[in-house]
């Protein structure tokens, strides 16, 4: 059966490339859309108090559906292909001429309004925001709807940072948030996701995505020299090794990323009832 994380297909509606596959009472082409909001949350149903499933960043394409009379569109998200639904507010037409040139480097930053820090800020933008820069102002760089962003936090849409562990490593101390993809809230998957992302790879969302799509599970003798870079996961969980004796992980024990001893981690989660299902090597 197909995932229904990554199948927009409902009993009344489903996407126009599923016609053949699922069954539906109407399929539809789908309208392209870019998020406009810093952040927008992708929810598990059209209600501002529904389950969070994961969020998508300013600048991100979604592949709109359906919408609602009350503010919401069904769609799904070009990226890592998720299904939900999404404020329509945060929804606006892309513009081929003024496509996304540029992306936050830094945790998170502010967008001002001109070219003073003293300004204040129209806008706070996670890492891995999408910008289209039209020009250089000093210190700052100025995107296409006149903000002002310091040009240190600001870098080229396809220049990769080196060590996705180096950028899981700057989210130490953010919250946990179930379904959040930025340093103001994020989850184990999202941790990894953003990671990856910063470092130029492709990264599923859920936990589970990544067991099964990224790397080679690791035998039984290379699982005593873990290295950088290595997964872990349990059901439900995943961490990201750093050296030899620790892992940087977000989770809902310490309610927040933390950097925590291996062997101390695997016990404590062992404890609580769940064992390691896998080790991947990227």
């Amino acid at each position: 059966m197909d995932d229904p994380r990554l199948t927009p297909a409902r009993g009344d509606l489903a996407a126009k490339y599923l016609e053949g596959k699922v069954s539906a009472q109407r399929f539809v082409a789908g309208e392209e859309f870019e998020i406009a909001h810093a952040l927008a949350p992708v929810r598990e149903a059209p209600r501002s108090d529904a389950t969070l499933l994961t969020q998508a960043l300013k600048g991100e394409r979604v592949t709109i559906y359906d919408r609602t009379s009350e503010g919401f569109a069904w769609g799904q998200l070009n990226s890592d292909g998720y299904v939900g639904w999404l404020p329509d507010a945060a929804l606006a037409r892309p513009s081929a001429a003024a496509a996304p040139t540029h992306k936050v480097t830094a945790l998170r930053t502010f967008a001002f309004p001109g070219p003073s820090i003293k300004l204040p800020p129209v806008e706070t933008l996670p890492l891995g925001a999408r910008l289209n820069v039209t020009r250089q102002d000093g210190v700052f760089s100025v995107t296409r709807e006149g903000w002002h962003l310091p040009r240190r936090h600001v870098g080229g849409i396809d220049a990769p940072e080196n060590d996705f562990v180096t950028v899981a490593e700057r989210f130490v101390g953010t919250p946990y948030l179930w379904g959040g993809k930025s340093s103001l809230g994020i989850d184990c998957s999202g941790l990894v996701q953003v990671a990856l992302t910063a470092a130029g790879t492709g990264c599923p969302r859920d936990s589970d995505m990544q067991q099964e799509g990224l790397g080679r599970e690791l035998t039984a003798a290379e699982t005593r020299k873990l290295q950088r870079g290595d997964l872990i996961f349990w059901k439900g969980h995943v961490a990201i090794v750093r050296d030899a004796t620790t892992i940087v992980h977000a989770n809902a024990h310490h309610m927040a990323t933390v950097i925590e001893n291996t062997a101390e981690a695997i016990a404590r989660i062992n404890a609580a009832g769940s064992e390691v299902v896998a080790i991947k090597r990227l």
